[in-house]
C-alpha cells in the first residue's frame, strides 16, 4: 500500500472520529506556520540537509560530534543582586551544590554607566542585578573564585567597556593573565536599540565598540567569547520565533562585517563568536528552532569565506522564558521551566539558564534558585536525555517545522538586507515595530482566553498562593556602595586617573586607537565606571530614543467581543463627566528599560478610547510629574520590572503633592510583590496591577478610579 493510500485511510478514521474534516484540527501559530495533527514522510520532500550529521556542516543536528554524550550542556545559573559581598556568597553556594558557570546579573545603574552615587539611580543601586562602580567591587564579586578555571558570563551591553575592563583588571590582580580568561560579555547593542533600552551611545559609536571588542580579544583574549549575539530579549519582549531567528542572525551578520571592517581575518573572530536564545512553551518548535539557528548561521557565514569549519559553528546559550512566568498560581512555574529546558536540551544548546518559579513576583531565593539548578541536573543524570545525539533527528514533524522556520526566517533576513543591513534597519525602527505588534497580538489572545495559560486565565484558583521572596533593601545597598566608592577615590592617584581617562577621551573622539585597551589602563588606575563611560559620553553623546506606540491591533482583535463594545460606552459616559477624554500617562522610571508591558497597555488603552501620553525612558519621579501636568493628565500610570517601585512610587506621589497636584491618580502595573501593595497603598498609589492581568480589567478599574474621582469633584 502506498503512503498516499494510506494517508487517505487515516483521513477516513479521522473523519469518523471528529463527524467532520481533521482539516480544523490545523493550528495556525504566530510565526504563520500551519501546524497540521499529523506528519509523514510526504512533508520531507525537497528538505535538504536530512542527511548531515553533528560536529559536520552545516551543524544542523549540532556543533560537535558527540554533543551531551561525551559531554553535558554547562549549567550556567544568571545571578546577581544587592553588594558584590552577596552576589559572591550566592555564587559560591551554587557552584558547590552543582552550577558549571558563573553568569552575571548587573544592576541597571551600572548597565546604564552610571556610579551608585548618581542622583539619577536612587531607586535601581542592587535591584535586579549586582552593583559594580570599580575594580574594587569586582574583585569582591569573584573573591575565592578562580578565574582561571571558571568559566564567566557577564550579561552586559551599554556599559560593555568599563565592565570588560574591569574584568580584566581583577583578573590580573587574581594573578590570571588576560589570556587565561574564558567567558563570554554579551556585547549585543543592537539588539537594545530594538527591545530591552540598556543602551548608553547612539547607534553608529555602539558598533564600534562592538568591534573594538572583538578586536582586543581576538588579539589578547583567545578563550573569551567576545560576544553574545541575543535573541532572548526579543522574544521577551514578544516576538514570534521567525522574528526571534531572523534578527538575532541578521544582527550577527552585522558584527561580523563591523569586525572585517577593522581589518580582522574572519577566522581569528568568528570561532568567539556566541549567541543566546530564549526558550518558550511551544516545545517543539523552540527545538526545531535551535536547529534551523545552526542551518541558518552557516549559510551566512560561508558569505566571508571562512577557511576553518569552527567559524561555520553556530554555538548558543538558552534561558528558559521570563515571561512565561505568572505570578498567579506560582508553583506553576516549575513545571513550565522544566518543559522549556527539555526543549532546549534536545534541540542542542550548549548552555542553559533554567528561571526560578519566583522570578514574576521578585528575586529569587535560594530555595527557588536550588529548584531551578536542579531541574538541569534532573535533565542530565535521570532522563537520558544526554546519551544520544540529536534524538529528534529525522521526526517528520520536528524536520519540517525546522525547515519551516528556517524558510520564513531567512525571508526576513532578506528584508532587512534590502534595508541596508540591520544597523539601517534598526534606524527605520522596523524590527521594533513588529515585534511590539506581535506582543500586543499575543496579550490580545490570552486576554480573550484563545491562548490558555494555566491558573492565568484558564483554571485559577480562588486564593493566591503566598510565597516568600527575595527584598534588597536598596537604600543599604547604595549607602554601601557610595562609601566604597568615596574610599576607592581617596586612595587613588587623581593624576594618574584624569591622564587615563583624557587618553580614553582622545581614542575614542579620534576614532584612532582600541577603546577597550584603553579603558583598561583607566580601570587600572581605579577610574569607574561612570567616569569610564562619561569620557565615552563626551566623545559619542547619549542616545534618546523616540517612543512609538502602535495601534489598532489590540482594538482590532477585540472590536466585536460584547465587553469591549460596553467598556467603550462607559470610557465615553465617564468623558462626559470629566469634561474631556481620559488622559493617561504611561511612566517607566529609573534606568529600567523593559518598556514591553507599558508599550502593550498604551496601545490597548489607546485602542480603547483613553489618550495616552508615553512618557520617555528613564525619567526621574520629578520629570514624570513635570509631564503629566504639562499633559493635563489624569492617570499616571508607572510600570515597573526592576524593583525600584518602593522607592520611586513614593517619590512621584510627594513630588504630586509639592505641585498641587494630587487630583491625578497614580497606579501601577508589573512586576511587584503582593508583599508590597499595602505599602504603595499606604504612599498614595490608587491601584496595582500584576503580571497576568487582563487588560480589559485594567482598563475597567482605572475607569472605576476616574469616575469615583469625577462624581467626587463634581
Amino acid at each position: 500500500m502506498t503512503e498516499r493510500m494510506r494517508y487517505e485511510d487515516w483521513r477516513k478514521l479521522a473523519e469518523r472520529e471528529l463527524k467532520g474534516s481533521p482539516d480544523g484540527l490545523v493550528w495556525q501559530t504566530p510565526e504563520g506556520i500551519a501546524i497540521k495533527p499529523l506528519y509523514t514522510a510526504a512533508d520531507l520532500d525537497g528538505i535538504g540537509q536530512l542527511d548531515s550529521l553533528p560536529g559536520l556542516k552545516p551543524f544542523l543536528r549540532g556543533p560537535r560530534a558527540t554533543m551531551y554524550a561525551g559531554r553535558p550542556w554547562t549549567i550556567r545559573q544568571y545571578a546577581g543582586f544587592s553588594t558584590a559581598e552577596e552576589s559572591n556568597a550566592f555564587y559560591r553556594k551554587a557552584l558547590a551544590a552543582g552550577q558549571k558557570g558563573l553568569s552575571v546579573a548587573f544592576d541597571l545603574a551600572t548597565h546604564r554607566g552610571y556610579d551608585s552615587d548618581h542622583p539619577r539611580v536612587e531607586g535601581d543601586v542592587g535591584k535586579a542585578g549586582v552593583a559594580i562602580d570599580s575594580v574594587e567591587d569586582m574583585k569582591i564579586l569573584f573573591d575565592g573564585i578562580p578565574l582561571e578555571e571558571m568559566s564567566v558570563s557577564m550579561t552586559m551591553n551599554g556599559a560593555v567597556i568599563p565592565i570588560l575592563a574591569n574584568f580584566i583588571v581583577a583578573g590580573e590582580e587574581q594573578g590570571v593573565s588576560r589570556d587565561r580568561l574564558s567567558g563570554t560579555i554579551q556585547n549585543d547593542i543592537l539588539k537594545e536599540f530594538m527591545v530591552r533600552n540598556t543602551y548608553i551611545y547612539p547607534p553608529e559609536p555602539s558598533m564600534r565598540i562592538i568591534a573594538d571588542i572583538i578586536e582586543y580579544t581576538a588579539k589578547e583574549m583567545p578563550k573569551f567569547n567576545s560576544i553574545s549575539i541575543s535573541g532572548y530579549h526579543m522574544q521577551e519582549a514578544g516576538s514570534t520565533l521567525v522574528q526571534e531567528l531572523a534578527f538575532t542572525l541578521a544582527d550577527g551578520r552585522e558584527y561580523v562585517r563591523a569586525a572585517l571592517a577593522k581589518g580582522l581575518n574572519v577566522d581569528d573572530f568568528a570561532g568567539r563568536l556566541s549567541f543566546f536564545f530564549a526558550i518558550g512553551m511551544n516545545f517543539f518548535m523552540e527545538a526545531a528552532k535551535l536547529r534551523a539557528a545552526r542551518l541558518l548561521w552557516s549559510r551566512i557565514m560561508e558569505e566571508f569565506k571562512p577557511s576553518k569549519p569552527s567559524s561555520l559553528m553556530l554555538r548558543t546559550h538558552c534561558q528558559t522564558s521570563g515571561v512565561s512566568l505568572q505570578e498567579q498560581d506560582p508553583y506553576n512555574n516549575i513545571v513550565r521551566t522544566a518543559y522549556e529546558a527539555m526543549a532546549a536540551a534536545l534541540g542542542g544548546t550548549q548552555s542553559l539558564h533554567t528561571n526560578s518559579f519566583d522570578e514574576a513576583i521578585a528575586l529569587p531565593t535560594e530555595f527557588s534558585a536550588r529548584i531551578a539548578r536542579n531541574t538541569q541536573l534532573i535533565l542530565q543524570h535521570e532522563t537520558g536525555v544526554t546519551k544520544v545525539v540529536d534524538p529528534l533527528a529525522g521526526s517528520y514533524y520536528v524536520e519540517s517545522l525546522t525547515h519551516e522556520l528556517a524558510e520564513k526566517a531567512w525571508t526576513l533576513i532578506d528584508q532587512v538586507e534590502a534595508l541596508g543591513g540591520m544597523t539601517k534597519a534598526v534606524a527605520t525602527g522596523l524590527p521594533k515595530r513588529m515585534i511590539e505588534e506581535a506582543a500586543t497580538r499575543r496579550q490580545t489572545a490570552v486576554d480573550k482566553g484563545e491562548d490558555v495559560i494555566i491558573g492565568v486565565n484558564r483554571y485559577r484558583l480562588d486564593e493566591e498562593d503566598r510565597i516568600d521572596s527575595r527584598d534588597i533593601d536598596n537604600a543599604a545597598v547604595r549607602r554601601s556602595q557610595i562609601a566604597r566608592l568615596e574610599q576607592t577615590k581617596r586612595q587613588r592617584d587623581p593624576k594618574r586617573v584624569d591622564a587615563a581617562l583624557a587618553v580614553l577621551d582622545e581614542v575614542a573622539a579620534s576614532g584612532k586607537g582600541n577603546i577597550l585597551k584603553a579603558a583598561v589602563e583607566a580601570a587600572r588606575a581605579r577610574a569607574t565606571v561612570g567616569e569610564i563611560s562619561d569620557a565615552l559620553r563626551s566623545a559619542f553623546g547619549d542616545h534618546s530614543a523616540i517612543p512609538e506606540v502602535v495601534s489598532k491591533v489590540y482594538g482590532k482583535a477585540y472590536e466585536r467581543e460584547p465587553e469591549f463594545i460596553t467598556l467603550v460606552a462607559r470610557l465615553e459616559e465617564v468623558s462626559a463627566l470629566l469634561g474631556s477624554r481620559p488622559r493617561i500617562m504611561v511612566a517607566k522610571l529609573g534606568q529600567d528599560g523593559h518598556d514591553r508591558g507599558a508599550k502593550i497597555i498604551a496601545s490597548a488603552f489607546g485602542d480603547i478610547g483613553f489618550e495616552v501620553i508615553t512618557g520617555p525612558l528613564f525619567q526621574t519621579p520629578g520629570e514624570a510629574v513635570d509631564l503629566a501636568i504639562a499633559s493635563k493628565v489624569h492617570v499616571v500610570g508607572v510600570s515597573s520590572l526592576a524593583a525600584g517601585h518602593k522607592t520611586l512610587l513614593p517619590q512621584l506621589v510627594e513630588v504630586l503633592k509639592q505641585k498641587d497636584a494630587s487630583n491625578i491618580i497614580v497606579v501601577c502595573g508589573g512586576v511587584v510583590p503582593r508583599r508590597d501593595h499595602q505599602v504603595l497603598f499606604e504612599h498614595g498609589v490608587s491601584a496595582i496591577f500584576g503580571p497576568g492581568t487582563n487588560v480589559i480589567d485594567a482598563a475597567r478599574a482605572v475607569l472605576d478610579l476616574l469616575e469615583g474621582r469625577g462624581r467626587n469633584t463634581a
